[in-house]
């Protein structure tokens, strides 16, 4: 159960390739969201770091470790609505090394550029981030 009285802080990370794509994973066996697609991340637990929180949620989900990251930005996820999860998303970029390997809660994971956008259904405004990310790095869709 959430606790919808208070907002929850989660992560949400940004992980580029050499190719300027961004890893994307679908959503499998989840209350939230099911079937969509999203940045790999999580909540932050209590007594856990933002950092802590980061490498955990991208180990767990993907196998891949994160050898650096970065904060880029926050996004306000209000409840869309009366009950319904307050999300304060912080967004980080990571470098990685490994091989992905997902877990359950994922049954596929795509890299995209930003013309590809719009070909996936993105969860949690994360399709917002994602372009946010590409325009503060001269990237847009039109480009391609």
């Amino acid at each position: 159960m959430t606790d919808t009285k208070h907002p929850i802080p989660s992560v949400r990370l940004i992980i580029p390739d050499n190719k300027g794509r961004v890893l994307i994973l679908k959503r499998d066996q989840t209350d939230h969201s099911q079937g969509a697609w999203c940045l790999p991340g999580g909540k932050v637990d209590y007594g856990q770091t933002v950092e802590e929180a980061a490498a955990k949620e991208l180990s767990e989900e993907t196998d891949l470790v994160c050898t650096s990251m970065r904060f880029l930005f926050y996004q306000d996820s209000l409840p869309p609505e009366p009950g319904a999860m307050h999300c304060i998303n912080l967004y980080l970029e990571c470098s990685v090394k490994g091989g992905i390997t997902l877990n359950d809660e994922s049954s596929r994971f795509a890299w995209i550029r930003p013309g590809n956008l719009p070909d996936y259904e993105m969860a949690f405004l994360n399709d917002r981030a994602i372009l946010r990310y590409w325009e503060e790095r001269g990237q847009s869709p039109a480009d391609e």
